[in-house]
């Protein structure tokens, strides 16, 4: 547990602290990689379960990321996070990081995997595990697709919060609201990149707090 908390910090880290797309590409995989087997650690059919659509869906994302990247390197020279110029590549990297953040309509992934997973896996997937793709979010806003985002946010923020009315699992409801809120940044960080964070960094303290009282009281479902 303690190597894979330990990785899991360092790909964090290396992704939130990298310049080079390569690098941060490299932290993105660290992070999959560490947090596979906190999901499948009950060895529950239902975890394995999980832990095989988190990881299909996170190499699908990370592998749109490195596209993104070659692309905009291949005509334009540079490997620069700041530097995504080119179009063609800024539509694939919101795509890839609405992927990673699971935002509507790549969303199908995050309550299936949040449901099979331990409450405290549960809390590092809708915590840390987002701080990754909201840093690139972040170092790429200027030159991201604001068209495609915005309709990201919108969808996510309004079928985040509709579909948690429908369901009657914890674990199902707190995946939605994720979703919710993800949308609600998304559509900030066009605008005020640093609200985004100080958004993400109270939407964390709360979600950490309703995932610790119910692992306290020892909430199942």
């Amino acid at each position: 547990n303690l190597i894979f908390i330990a990785s899991l910090l360092l790909g964090t880290t290396i992704t939130i602290s990298s310049n080079h797309w390569i690098t941060a590409w490299m932290g993105l995989e660290i992070n999959t990689l560490a947090i596979l087997p906190l999901i499948s650690k009950s060895h529950h059919p239902r975890a394995i379960e999980a832990a095989t659509k988190y990881f299909l869906t996170q190499a699908a994302a990370s592998a749109l990321v490195l596209f993104s990247s070659m692309t905009n390197a291949w005509s334009t020279g540079q490997w620069d996070i700041t530097q995504l110029t080119h179009p063609t590549s800024c539509l694939i990297l919101t795509s890839a990081v609405a992927m990673k953040l699971g935002l509507v309509p790549f969303h199908f992934w995050f309550p299936e995997v949040l449901q099979g997973s331990p409450l405290t896996t549960g809390l590092l997937l809708s915590t840390l595990m987002k701080l990754p793709p909201i840093t690139l979010l972040y170092m790429t806003s200027p030159s991201l697709n604001p068209a495609l985002l915005t309709t990201l946010a919108i969808l996510s923020a309004a079928l985040g919060g509709w579909m948690g009315l429908n369901q009657t699992q914890i674990r199902k409801i707190l995946a939605f609201s994720s979703i919710s809120h993800l949308g609600w940044m998304a559509i900030i960080i066009i605008y005020n990149p640093k609200l985004t964070l100080l958004n993400f960094y109270l939407y964390t303290m709360m979600t950490a707090a309703v995932f610790l009282t119910l692992n306290t009281i020892k909430v199942l479902k």
